[in-house]
């Protein structure tokens, strides 16, 4: 489903919702490694982009523990892995606070 939207060329893969989460952030929250690396194989998407809180599809991906999701995208050279949500933390401090080995 989300290759035959993408397909179309009126669809926006970088529109947020209005809490500013971009389809990438979503797919990273609940751990859809397909859709993860669909979304990052195109060129139009920023894995970087923050929601209204700060937080990226990594800090999403860290605190829900989803790890293939937090690989693929640490993988990438343009995913800083230092990024500061809006309460000044980190998806390392997130992993840290959550218990995550």
């Amino acid at each position: 489903v989300v290759q035959i939207l993408l397909g179309r060329g009126d669809v926006n893969p970088e529109n947020p919702d209005k809490y500013g989460q971009t389809p990438l952030s979503w797919a990273a929250w609940k751990g859809h490694e397909g859709v993860v690396q669909i979304l990052l194989g195109r060129g139009d998407v920023n894995p970087e982009n923050p929601d209204e809180d700060g937080r990226t599809p990594l800090w999403y991906a860290t605190h829900k523990q989803h790890m293939r999701v937090v690989e693929l995208l640490l993988s990438r050279q343009d995913i800083n892995p230092n990024s500061l949500d809006n309460n000044g933390d980190t998806p390392l401090s997130v992993a840290i606070t959550m218990g995550q080995v």
